[in-house]
């Protein structure tokens, strides 16, 4: 027994010296110290051993378990220091070289403009509404009183999936929407994206954006709209920016007129950013024509109201004054990034 106890011994210390990996000294100590273990197969043939030799052997067969867990425990923990020294010398980190940029994204400079909008608008009590961008004919033009043969349907160059669906031209679509609800008032804008089949320049695109404003409401007068797009216009461009109604003709809304702001670069007076009239062109507006309430079940003789809608990109061009659209939409990061 002394002999075999011995050589188990023997056996077991040269695969701890050859052992070059964790992994190969743990196989040791499951090999000979585990259950199933070289070792632990003699204790259980101690059935075998006469009863006078037994405490003999059960000491000799402790003293070489404890010689093996001696020298695989100092073999574990020179390994394991010779593992944490190389990954060290691998992970180490020169303080002194330059530090990398960390390139972190940022807002669109139409996500600017339009979250500076919904917050004036949201300030004065309205409410932020989408809807879809592909839309039914309906709701696109004819409850906006435009109908099959009036000539401003053939004036926004549609895009057209089917005989009546289409990709949505103006975000009024989702006013008519809303009015069609029947809850009452109402105070929205609509933000969003249209497609009309326009060629790529300077200030036209076949996609881009627009932010429409709907006000439904008893007594609501010409004089609502005035003041409400006064107070807009103050917050977007400046405290001293002055506005100019000027009559005009939407088929959904009656009076009509575009409306004009003081050129924020020279207040008025006239410069090449305004091309020397002192005005710039922001939007278009009017009191909600009356068919188009009772299209969408809005009684013409208690409610009355006011709409108005704003390209987003025009807003951002002034705003930011950039001189062609196209840049909005390259993905270029040397002009993104001045933003």
């Amino acid at each position: 027994m002394k002999e075999k106890l011995e050589q188990i011994k023997a056996e077991a210390l040269r695969q701890i010296e050859e052992s070059d990996a964790l992994e190969k000294l743990n196989e040791v100590r499951v090999n000979f110290l585990g259950k199933k273990g070289e070792l632990t197969a003699v204790l259980k043939s101690m059935k075998d051993v006469a009863p006078e030799e037994r405490p003999k052997v059960g000491q000799l067969v402790n003293e070489t378990r404890e010689e093996i867990e001696k020298v695989l425990e100092e073999s574990v923990r020179r390994m394991e220091k010779t593992v944490r020294d190389a990954k060290m010398r691998r992970e180490v980190i020169d303080v002194t070289l330059p530090a990398k940029k960390n390139n972190v994204g940022h807002r669109h400079p139409n996500t600017i403009a339009l979250e500076e909008v919904e917050r004036i608008f949201i300030g004065m009590g309205y409410e932020v509404v989408e809807g879809p961008e592909i839309e039914k004919d309906y709701y696109n033009f004819e409850a906006l009183n435009i109908p099959a043969d009036h000539p401003a349907k053939d004036e926004q160059d549609t895009f057209y999936i089917d005989g009546d669906i289409l990709l949505r031209t103006q975000t009024s679509s989702t006013q008519v929407h809303e009015m069609e609800k029947g809850r009452l008032p109402i105070r929205m804008i609509a933000p969003g994206r249209v497609f009309r089949a326009d060629e790529v320049d300077a200030t036209h695109s076949p996609s881009f954006h627009q932010i429409e404003g709907l006000v439904i409401d008893k007594n609501i007068t010409f004089a609502d709209l005035k003041g409400t797009l006064a107070k807009f216009a103050k917050e977007l461009f400046g405290e001293d920016t002055r506005v100019k109604f000027r009559p005009h003709h939407f088929p959904f809304t009656e009076p009509s007129a575009e409306m004009d702001v003081t050129c924020f670069k020279c207040g008025g007076k006239g410069c090449r950013f305004c091309k020397g009239e002192g005005w710039i062109e922001i939007l278009g507006c009017g009191m909600v024509h009356p068919h188009v309430l009772e299209m969408s079940g809005i009684d013409p003789e208690q409610y009355t109201g006011f709409a108005f809608g704003v390209g987003l990109e025009r807003i951002a061009l002034l705003k930011y004054e950039i001189d062609d659209m196209r840049l909005l939409y390259e993905n270029d990061i040397r002009f993104l990034k001045q933003f």
